[in-house]
């Protein structure tokens, strides 16, 4: 089957790949080849890499071939950017709406997004259990 243009093709056994973010053990630029890989609609891959750690179930969005790698770090830095110099208005828009409503129940449902009614249900069975 011809390669599609422009079309990223599938990591495979052998290929060279760099880790594109701090893993447990692996450090962001880490050097690793695939050594097996898995699933149909979700790809994992086995990656044994040159700092002696071999990691299976490693994401397609965690690993990069080598030779594409800096072109990665590009993208990723002017994807970035723009996420910096968005219009803040139509993410602000959503996250008002989220504050407003919590704002009535206090400070503690704004800081973790839980829903007031369930912050009172888990106050209220701490306190039956006397863990309160």
């Amino acid at each position: 089957m011809a390669r599609k243009k422009g079309v990223e093709q599938p990591l495979k056994k052998g290929d060279r790949v760099v880790a594109t973010l701090d893993l447990p053990g692996i450090p962001e630029g880490t050097v690793g080849r695939v050594k097996l890989v898995n699933g149909l609609t979700w790809r994992r891959y086995w990656v044994f890499f040159e700092n002696g750690i071999q990691r299976g179930s490693v994401d397609d969005n965690d690993i990069v071939r080598q030779k594409d790698f800096e072109s990665y770090k590009v993208k990723r830095a002017a994807a970035a950017e723009a996420a910096l110099n968005a219009p803040e208005a139509s993410a602000d828009a959503p996250a008002a709406a989220a504050d407003e409503a919590p704002a009535a129940a206090g400070a503690s449902a704004v800081a973790s997004r839980v829903p007031a009614h369930l912050l009172e249900r888990a106050k209220a069975a701490k306190a039956r259990h006397g863990l309160a």
